[in-house]
């Protein structure tokens, strides 16, 4: 309920810019510092998902299900567009929950092979739920997205955005880099790669 009322604001006070990522850690002690069951972690989910959708409606809303209970209410201020809800996960129970559940699927990172089984089985699991839709998101990390030729390829895999960045998202400790060093990334990467995608 929290995360849909933050979100809610956020969305409304940028114009319906927000889009939302879920997923599930593959750590069970996560689940255990937050006292939350590993055990139908993805049933919970699912209901998480549905009360997510229900609260940024910007309508009344209740649900009862197997987790959760909410009496009916309305959370205001809301979007005027439904919240696109981005699935992540390598997981086929995740890619399966991306195309039922979600507006798209997110990549959370590893090799080109991996990405392109994660990206055929993704493609097998829309064609068996019969997904036909044009506006399904894909979201990738993957160094072809730092050239023209790697970004065709992944476009021509069904891809429709890239995360890109340019710092070790792992380092332990500070970021020594000077900010002008990264900016001139940012720059060269938008003169070379940005002005000349369509």
């Amino acid at each position: 309920m929290l995360i849909a009322k933050q979100a809610s604001s956020v969305a409304f006070l940028s114009d319906n810019r927000l889009t939302m990522g879920v997923g599930l850690s593959p750590w069970p002690e996560d689940f255990v510092a937050m006292g939350v069951p590993w055990e139908k972690r993805g049933k919970r989910m699912d209901e998480c998902i549905d009360i997510f959708r229900g609260l940024t409606s910007g309508e009344y809303f209740s649900y009862s299900g197997d987790f959760y209970d909410i009496a009916e209410m309305k959370q205001t201020p809301a979007p005027t567009q439904p919240i696109p809800v981005l699935v992540g996960g390598h997981s086929d129970a995740a890619l399966r929950r991306a195309v039922r559940k979600g507006d798209g699927w997110m990549h959370a990172g590893g090799d080109a092979e991996t990405l392109d089984r994660l990206l055929d089985r993704l493609a097998e699991i829309r064609k068996e739920e019969g997904d036909t839709r044009d506006d399904f998101e894909i979201h990738v990390i993957s160094a072809d997205a730092y050239s023209l030729d790697g970004i065709k390829r992944l476009e021509d895999k069904g891809v429709t955005d890239c995360i890109v960045g340019f710092r070790q998202a792992y380092i332990m400790g500070q970021d020594e880099e000077p900010i002008e060093k990264k900016v001139a990334a940012l720059n060269r990467y938008a003169d070379g790669i940005i002005s000349k995608v369509g």
